[in-house]
């Protein structure tokens, strides 16, 4: 019997015929060459924590939680191996007990570190790249259950294409990460107007290095957020902080998205009062710490990288089309910056990017308004995140990444007969079998 599926957002369901859980590396080969065998697809998920189809099979559904934890620690080089089912909140943790940390992460820690790299997930910071810029070795299983190590000095062009994988090369199994000394960060965030803060976005980006903003349409106020490196002692979110992250932001926030789902004519109305609500305050933490915000509220989400020096003229034109639509949303618009990268499917490729996501509350319906955004994103040369929702297709991200067909190349070496295809990939990359005919 098939078992069940369901990504975070609720936005993929599917019915794997079966859900393994490795535990070791040979295990995770051994279950790709028993695919191979049996003639299904293999699939390989973290926490689910993407939008796309990118994990859904009918075949076999390789969970890696149980294939977590560091596997070593090099002191001397601050690297670190750690197994592709590690969380990144967990991970921060662990490699804090080293003197350890990060770079840079997303403000989202439940994912899987295979799953964060494999979709090009980021923080935000002009000097900083993506967290997959972070990986200097990899070890995968490829579509005939081999195991294989890349490496920017070793095989280096398979290197360059599994760092942003999607899946679509084989099962991520080992990520070793270039690490630096456990720092901690000065967080500040403010309600500051919008037109002031898209005027002084090149000042921002430049100064901080952490700096990114969130904006409710309709609203004219930005919620601001500015994080640097710092050396005094750590002064961590206290009970009010917490009960204010908990309760009223994503408890109040959740009931006023209830009010918007069952009555979306009060959208702009919520969206105006949340921009009005925004307050300001100050953590110093472990950075790890400082990265991560909770988020208990659900929402489905579409997320585009466009050049750096688009982003004011972006969110005027999409803030212009909401209004002028007057479309139902509430959800805050969130704007980020990404470092230029060499990684062949990464979206940040080649240029100092501008990631802008929109959002929508999980119930609501969202295509319209997704539909309505994309088509500015796209107008920049826009790239989409590969873990948010979107409408482009092989032939329309193809001439969007330069190293497109060396990626198709290490594709269809890796695996030729199509073992970790599903409908989605094929849709987005092609299908590897007709390549390579």
């Amino acid at each position: 019997m098939p078992s069940s599926w369901e990504n975070w957002s609720g936005s993929v369901r599917a019915q794997p015929a079966v859900i393994r859980y490795p535990t070791t590396l040979n295990e995770i080969a051994a279950i790709v060459r028993e695919a191979n065998a049996r003639g299904v697809g293999v699939r390989a998920v973290g926490a689910g924590h993407s939008f796309t189809p990118l994990a859904a099979t009918d075949g076999m559904l390789v969970s890696l939680d149980r294939f977590a934890g560091l596997e070593s620690v090099d002191f001397t080089t601050r690297r670190a191996t750690v197994r592709a089912g590690t969380r990144i909140k967990a991970l921060g943790e662990e490699l804090g007990r080293h003197g350890l940390a990060q770079a840079n992460l997303g403000d989202i820690d439940v994912q899987s570190i295979a799953g964060a790299i494999s979709t090009g997930t980021h923080g935000t910071g002009a000097t900083l790249g993506s967290i997959a810029t972070q990986v200097v070795e990899l070890t995968l299983v490829t579509g005939t259950g081999e195991i294989v190590t890349c490496s920017e000095a070793h095989n280096r062009d398979l290197f360059k294409a599994a760092q942003v994988s999607l899946g679509a090369l084989g099962i991520i199994a080992l990520v070793t990460l270039q690490l630096e000394p456990a720092y901690r960060l000065d967080y500040r965030w403010a309600r500051e107007p919008l037109a002031a803060t898209l005027a002084n976005l090149e000042y921002e980006r430049l100064e901080n290095r952490n700096f990114e903003f969130y904006w409710f349409p309709y609203s004219e106020w930005a919620l601001v957020k500015r994080s640097n490196r710092t050396e005094a002692p750590a002064r961590p979110r206290n009970l009010l902080r917490g009960f204010n992250d908990l309760v009223m932001e994503n408890g109040a926030f959740w009931l006023l998205s209830e009010l918007c789902r069952l009555r979306p004519q009060l959208s702009p109305r919520v969206a105006r009062l949340a921009g009005d609500l925004i307050s300001g305050g100050q953590d110093v933490n472990a950075s790890h710490r400082v990265f991560a915000t909770t988020r208990l509220v659900r929402f489905q989400e579409m997320e585009y990288s466009i050049p750096a020096g688009a982003m004011a003229e972006a969110v005027r034109m999409i803030d212009a089309r909401i209004r002028q639509q007057g479309i139902l949303v509430h959800f805050p618009i969130e704007c980020r910056y990404v470092r230029a990268d060499d990684i062949d499917l990464s979206p940040a490729y080649a240029r100092d990017s501008a990631y802008i996501a929109v959002h929508m509350y999980r119930g609501m319906p969202y295509r319209d308004y997704f539909a309505q955004i994309e088509p500015i994103l796209r107008s920049f040369g826009g790239r989409p995140h590969w873990g948010k929702l979107h409408t482009l297709t092989a032939a329309e991200l193809r001439p969007l990444y330069p190293r497109w067909d060396a990626f198709a190349a290490a594709r269809r070496q890796l695996d030729p007969a199509g073992v970790f295809q599903n409908d989605y990939l094929r849709a987005l990359l092609g299908d590897v079998r007709e390549e390579a005919v």
